[in-house]
């Protein structure tokens, strides 16, 4: 008979071999190029990193760095436009895509500690007119809202978004109405774009100014931020950089789809959003309670991550105007946003 020891070394080994085999399986699904760029060798500066993340397959890239006491630094890789072969610009204006619910959640919570918000409030006291066509309107706080426990159904999913775009001139919220919800209120998490539409329209309805113009007055001009806009209408086109779908020709460029800015500007906005200089202490308590510091955005062409790590006391902004369907720039972005920290950590210890 085998005595415990022994046994226990059997399953050991039984183990590693289903663990070796489930590995090799769950690889053989893995895009190879995913695992490349997490393996390679971390190179010795950002700019080599850069250039790396570029040959993924991304028409261009962008990396703003702030490290706090020293100058900000600015590295590119690639191009701008691919048409007209004009090389990646550090300071183009991007469309930054959900990085603006950062801008959204530090409005909501200077509007309701001016108390002109109250973030227990449901949507049928902003919104009355849609107690019968949104399920639980009269239940979903602002709060719910903010954090994406709403239950709304996220517009972007429905497929008759995808099918009229660009969406010009349609009100996009009629995608969502009469749905079911995903979930009831505050049962679950689940992210809407939905949720930071209407928002932004109480944001606009209880300033009496559109969102852009609040935005202005309350967070860019303070920041002395004069490169961060609302929509194309606002900006010359041959400042923005080009955004590109893999497997189509199109350039994306002239699509409308809602803020811009520089790299620097969104790395000026989060050092203020997360050392404090934005919003005073009593404010920062109340965004601290109801969302996250940091932010990544996408939309078709253009995808993008802004980061504060503290324990570095770095902000990383980074860019890249290449996406697909399969979602594995996402990913790549990820990766290379993560390997550019990693280099940032390691010359702290050097």
């Amino acid at each position: 008979m085998e005595n415990k020891n022994q046994k226990t070394s059997k399953a050991k080994q039984i183990f590693r071999i289903v663990l070796f085999f489930g590995t090799f399986i769950s690889l053989w699904f893995v895009p190879w190029i995913l695992v490349k760029a997490w393996i390679m060798p971390l190179p010795n500066t950002i700019q080599e990193q850069v250039d790396q993340a570029r040959s993924y397959g991304f028409e261009g890239v962008i990396v703003y760095v702030d490290e706090g006491n020293k100058p900000p630094a600015f590295y590119a890789s690639g191009y701008n436009n691919r048409e007209l072969k004009t090389p990646a610009n550090p300071k183009a204006l991007f469309k930054i895509a959900s990085i603006s619910k950062l801008y959204v959640a530090v409005s909501i919570t200077q509007l309701v500690h001016n108390n002109r918000l109250s973030l227990d409030k449901t949507l049928v006291d902003y919104f009355p007119e849609l107690a019968d066509r949104i399920k639980h309107a009269d239940k979903i706080t602002l709060r719910m809202l903010v954090q994406h426990r709403s239950g709304i159904p996220n517009f972007t999913d429905r497929a008759e978004y995808w099918k009229n775009q660009p969406n010009t001139n349609i009100d996009v919220l009629q995608y969502v109405l009469d749905l079911p919800a995903d979930f009831e209120p505050n049962e679950d998490y689940g992210y809407s774009n939905t949720n930071y539409l209407l928002l932004s329209r109480i944001i606009e309805q209880v300033s009496g100014e559109s969102r852009q113009d609040y935005f202005k007055k309350n967070i860019l001009n303070p920041l002395g931020l004069k490169n961060t806009f609302g929509s194309l209408a606002e900006v010359d086109i041959d400042d923005v950089m080009s955004g590109y779908y893999v497997g189509l020709d199109n350039d994306f460029k002239t699509e409308e789809q809602g803020m811009l800015a520089t790299a620097e500007d969104v790395g000026l906005f989060l050092r203020a959003l997360n050392d404090g200089s934005l919003l005073n202490e009593k404010e920062m308590e109340i965004y601290a309670s109801i969302y996250e510091f940091n932010h990544g955005g996408l939309v078709a062409g253009y995808q993008c991550m802004a980061e504060y790590h503290k324990d570095i006391d770095a902000v990383v902004v980074q860019f890249m105007n290449t996406t697909d369907f399969e979602g594995y720039q996402w990913n790549l972005l990820e990766i290379t946003h993560s390997r550019v920290v990693k280099i940032l950590q390691k010359r702290k210890t050097e």
